[in-house]
């Protein structure tokens, strides 16, 4: 059944009313991914300004700062709380609705709150922290938005494309925006440099929440028939028994795992090629944003090729991504290497969620991104933390190697995907799987 049809079923229409449905569908998931990625406490917009206050006014090297950056992923390398509550709770009977407004208002208040305070290194921590968990419930509900049109209506890899390229789209602007605030804060007083940026990414939330509340009303009413209303204790044996979330998982978790590509690259970048915080923030911007060719290919692709031949072209592709780094001498290079580093990483990027989308158990879609998620965090803060300790040692070669060498090694998790997730095109049914790959 295709997303138009099935939220047409839901709403008794068809025809060109059902059509324009599974539009709104597509343009609120890919709105609320776009508003969440540019104010996420963890990304450009906050993360940039905060990381150069950090090395520049409070003088952190880099093992500091990725310590501190290590602290605030706590809450997402928790995240699969946060889905689990999504997905069991249904604030004042408003479901996924009632979850963006209340969070996002939630979020934006604690970002107001850090406007009225001096930017020190305790209240930047307990504050991002703060604003972190609340964000964190918001994005369970865009990720299990997500998981359920996509896997119920058969099509994984549209949604996963469509929310990606939204995401990245916001990414990039917020690491461009990020950046070019932290050029500009520099010059003023500390606290208006704080200020200004928590203000900003305060309004920002206050648009998601407004998107939460007019958000179309036959998605929430999909996503509450799915809504799980088992015992928790029922809902988490489920879960931990359900295989095909397994190879998944370890898949992201060595492919988040890049020890060069966060504060070790920030760091070689401003202080060995002697780049600009502002350039630092394009690098991020041109990366993220070269991603979104490479998905709107895998938009047309994956509904004409079976996962699994996706799945090993991405990586295979992945897997050479951080080699310009081996020869690039200026921060015009990296510039340039960020473009091609992005747009080989984007296969591998859509069909991971893609595969993960159709791994997901029912009733439990929160939780599994959220599971993702965290393992994202767990896996690329660590790799971050490690990384610095290789770069304060030995410099930036190393890194760099372990890099691809983790890249390399998702290859062989691939062997171990249910056959069954992975035969078939966007828009054939899938067959559930429940055990290991034969």
């Amino acid at each position: 059944m295709s997303l138009s049809q099935g939220l047409a079923a839901s709403a008794d229409e068809g025809g060109g009313g059902a059509e324009r449905r599974g539009i709104q569908a597509y343009i609120f998931i890919g709105g609320i991914f776009f508003l969440t990625n540019f104010a996420s406490p963890s990304l450009g917009l906050v993360d940039i300004p905060v990381s150069f206050f950090l090395k520049n006014r409070l003088h952190l090297d880099a093992h500091g700062t990725a310590t501190f950056r290590l602290i605030l992923s706590l809450p997402m390398i928790l995240g699969f709380v946060f889905g689990f509550i999504r997905d069991s709770w249904s604030p004042l009977g408003r479901g996924d609705k009632g979850h963006l407004v209340l969070f996002a208002l939630a979020t934006a208040t604690t970002y107001g709150v850090m406007t009225l305070l001096p930017p020190t290194y305790s209240v930047l921590l307990l504050g991002v922290m703060a604003a972190t968990i609340c964000f964190q419930m918001t994005n369970s509900v865009a990720s299990g938005l997500t998981t359920i049109l996509g896997r119920d209506h058969d099509q994984a890899g549209g949604m996963a494309s469509a929310s990606l390229i939204a995401a990245y789209l916001s990414q990039g602007l917020g690491f461009l925006t990020g950046g070019w605030l932290s050029g500009q804060l520099e010059g003023q007083s500390a606290d208006n440099a704080a200020h200004s940026l928590f203000l900003a990414a305060a309004l920002m939330m206050v648009a998601l929440a407004i998107a939460g509340l007019m958000g179309p009303r036959e998605v929430y009413a999909e996503a509450e028939r799915a809504r799980t209303r088992n015992h928790i204790v029922f809902d988490l044996k489920r879960l931990v028994r359900h295989w095909p979330i397994y190879p998944v998982m370890a898949m992201q978790i060595l492919w988040q795992f890049s020890p060069a590509t966060a504060t070790v690259l920030q760091y070689h970048l401003t202080n060995t090629l002697h780049g600009t915080d502002a350039q630092w923030g394009e690098w991020n911007g041109i990366f993220i944003a070269a991603f979104v060719p490479g998905l709107t290919i895998y938009a047309y692709l994956c509904r004409r090729i079976a996962l699994k031949w996706l799945l090993w072209g991405g990586f295979s592709l992945a897997v050479v991504q951080m080699t310009p780094f081996l020869f690039i001498k200026t921060p015009q290079g990296a510039l340039i290497a960020a473009a091609f580093i992005g747009v080989l990483g984007a296969m591998a990027q859509a069909s991971l969620v893609d595969l993960l989308i159709r791994s997901s158990p029912r009733g439990l879609e929160g939780t599994t991104f959220m599971l993702f998620f965290a393992c994202y965090w767990a896996a690329f803060r660590g790799g971050d933390l490690f990384g610095t300790v290789l770069y304060d040692k030995f410099g930036f070669l190393p890194p760099v190697l372990a890099t691809i060498a983790a890249t390399a090694l998702v290859l062989p998790i691939i062997l171990l995907v249910p056959k069954q997730l992975t035969e078939t095109r966007d828009g054939e049914p899938v067959r559930t799987a429940v055990g290991p790959a034969s």
